[in-house]
């Protein structure tokens, strides 16, 4: 009987022994997915992230491109005053001083100093909304706003500004 008891406790030393050797195993295997799950979910995060930034910038560069198809405008100075005629501030403007335009690949990039006397706080926030809002790709590359001698609740606004356009 020593050999049956022998040969069951040999196979029960094998079985247990195998059931440790699976079950060290089956820890590796499943620390190894986890590291590879917590790797893929930095990987989704950076993703979700890459996307959000290529949908912002393709939203920006088709609102440009709409303007850029839009404007009709021949120079800076029709573009001036398709701004401030509807505003009804054309005789707030001083003087338009268009500057050197940029000849580059397929745009060409005209700049003008604009001079407004005497303008109020809504007068000006009208004016730069129209200014960012227009159908044509305009921008304020500076302004200095100083309030006016006679009045001091008006305000003087020198801005440079440039308009890009197609060739």
């Amino acid at each position: 009987m020593k050999s049956g008891t022998n040969r069951r406790t040999l196979y029960i030393v094998i079985i247990a022994a195998a059931s440790v050797v699976l079950c060290v195993s089956l820890l590796n295997v499943s620390n190894s997915l986890r590291s590879r799950l917590g790797s893929t979910k930095a990987q989704h995060g950076e993703l979700l992230a890459l996307k959000n930034d290529f949908l912002s910038l393709k939203t920006r560069i088709s609102g440009a491109e709409g303007k850029k198809s839009l404007s009709k405008v021949q120079g800076i100075v029709q573009a001036v005053d398709e701004i401030f005629n509807p505003l009804g501030l054309r005789g707030k403007v001083k003087s338009v001083k268009p500057s050197v335009a940029r000849d580059m690949k397929d745009i060409i990039e005209e700049g003008a100093e604009l001079q407004l006397e005497k303008v109020d706080m809504n007068e000006m926030v009208n004016i730069f909304y129209r200014i960012e809002n227009s159908p044509m790709s305009l921008s304020i590359k500076k302004a200095n706003i100083k309030p006016s001698f006679e009045n001091p609740a008006l305000l003087n606004i020198t801005m440079n500004i440039s308009l890009v356009r197609p060739r």
